[in-house]
């Protein structure tokens, strides 16, 4: 449950923003995932660091590397050490603004190998917004105070984020209330072997609520199987969406809530760039009612079994050709 001192923080977090000049609820969201992806990777290092010390070992596949990282944006070398959280969250207001613009963003905009891929492979269109040192000050600070490492914690920030955003009345159309996500996860009740997917994932919380439904009706039969717990972190959860900016709030969203690695891709659904046939066991969707579309942009297989142009009879067709024989669905 957050409490009343973290709901302050996030608020004084959000009027940072506005005071700053970024009043759009979507960019204020966008650009503190910047910031959290920052802190994640160096908290994630250092609980490494540790563990490899109590070992007497080296530590394995280090993020922040020995030695220097050449800035492919500047050309100009840059040391490891410079790119963490915990070492430029300490600098002077305009050191610390020239390192997170200039060299830590560019660093995780060219971060796109192993676990964090899952949010960083949407970042090559990304564009750091925050104009002013006092006000990334403020941000960092508050941020600094969140336990990135507590999942409950950080699943219940992200979630009174994502609230606020809604509750701002600009994008508030990616949110299916949170109560009806978790009617509809209940009635499906996914297991541990499931593999779920939301071909219109927006903010991805379907994903996330089926994920927190397995932690609290499954959680020996998954934390405590090595297989069904890769299965859980790593191909568990499928989310597709035409929007980048979702998608990295979407991957935000789930590894704030714990699933490391989920499959969050950048793709439409309805077109021949999605080849799923028969792949799924669980659909969970509230798909777009936009209208209609030109027959141009829609798979071929999908028009012969619904020839229409409306999206929601479109997704209905798409969500029986993705699911398995005995596969379930609510949308």
């Amino acid at each position: 449950m957050i409490t009343g001192e973290i709901k302050s923080r996030i608020d004084a977090i959000w009027d940072a923003f506005w005071t700053g000049g970024i009043t759009n609820s979507i960019t204020i969201l966008e650009q503190m995932t910047y910031l959290f992806f920052m802190k994640m990777l160096d908290d994630a290092q250092k609980t490494k660091e540790a563990n490899a010390s109590f070992m007497g070992v080296e530590v394995k596949d280090p993020t922040f590397k020995s030695g220097m990282w050449k800035n492919p944006d500047t050309g100009m070398d840059v040391p490891y050490d410079n790119l963490r959280w915990s070492v430029f969250k300490n600098k002077e207001a305009e050191e610390m603004y020239r390192i997170i613009s200039r060299d830590a963003f560019s660093f995780i905009k060219n971060l796109n190998t192993g676990k964090e891929s899952a949010y960083s492979r949407f970042m090559s269109n990304a564009t750091f917004l925050i104009q002013n040192p006092r006000t990334l000050v403020k941000v960092v600070e508050g941020i600094d105070a969140l336990d990135m490492n507590n999942r409950d914690t950080m699943g219940d920030v992200y979630e009174y984020v994502l609230g606020k955003m809604a509750a701002s009345g600009n994008n508030g159309q990616f949110r299916t209330p949170r109560h009806i996500i978790r009617m509809m996860v209940e009635l499906m009740a996914p297991q541990p072997g499931d593999t779920i997917c939301d071909p219109a994932c927006g903010t991805s919380g379907f994903l996330v609520s089926a994920s927190e439904y397995l932690r609290e009706t499954h959680k020996e039969a998954i934390f405590f199987n090595k297989q069904n717990k890769e299965h859980y972190m790593n191909h568990m959860f499928h989310g597709y969406d035409m929007d980048r900016t979702m998608l990295r709030i979407g991957a935000m969203n789930m590894m704030t809530h714990g699933v490391d690695n989920p499959y969050i891709e950048y793709r439409d659904s309805l077109s021949d760039q999605n080849p799923d046939k028969g792949k799924f066991d669980l659909i969970l969707a509230n798909p777009p009612f936009k209208g209609s579309l030109d027959y141009d942009t829609v798979s071929a297989d999908l028009l012969k079994v619904c020839k229409t142009k409306k999206t929601e009879l479109l997704f209905l067709a798409l969500f029986l050709r993705m699911l398995k024989v005995g596969g379930r669905c609510a949308c």
